[in-house]
């Protein structure tokens, strides 16, 4: 039998949207029909730092929900101390994907898969819209603007 492929892709996923899914399911096409996606899911002190907000679901619930979402194989946390080597090290990627808005994250990737000289295939997702909510900032302004009884 054919080894699988292995993608990886990483995000916050704090509120999944139409978006996040079509972007996984994109990320597992990418590997054909025998493939295996591998999602790294920020950690809540990651998203403090890199999103200036907390979370609004703990890393343990989000881990959760990413996990029982269709195209995922498998859900890991991201590492306290941040590490592209400790992942690609876990993970062993074929691909990795990165979202729309993960440009500066990408270019350092880029940098680390060159400096060693790894056989890893590197894409930028676009950004997937469907309907006007497309991203957790879009949520976030929606319920701001919500009364609630």
């Amino acid at each position: 039998m054919a080894e699988k492929t292995t993608i990886l892709t990483s995000g916050a996923f704090d509120i999944v949207h139409p978006g996040h899914i079509k972007m996984l399911w994109e990320a597992k096409k990418l590997g054909g029909k025998n493939s295996k996606l591998v999602v790294v899911l920020a950690r809540d002190e990651t998203i403090k730092k890199r999103k200036n907000r907390k979370p609004l679901f703990d890393e343990k619930s989000r881990v959760y929900i990413v996990s029982n979402l269709k195209p995922v194989d498998q859900v890991i946390l991201g590492f306290k101390k941040f590490s592209f080597d400790k992942v690609i090290k876990k993970v062993r990627p074929d691909i990795v994907v990165f979202g729309y808005d993960q440009i500066e994250l990408m270019r350092e990737f880029e940098k680390f898969v060159k400096e060693r000289n790894l056989r890893i295939k590197i894409y930028k997702a676009r950004r997937y819209r469907t309907g006007s909510i497309n991203s957790t900032t879009d949520i976030i302004k929606k319920l701001k603007k919500i009364k609630v009884r």
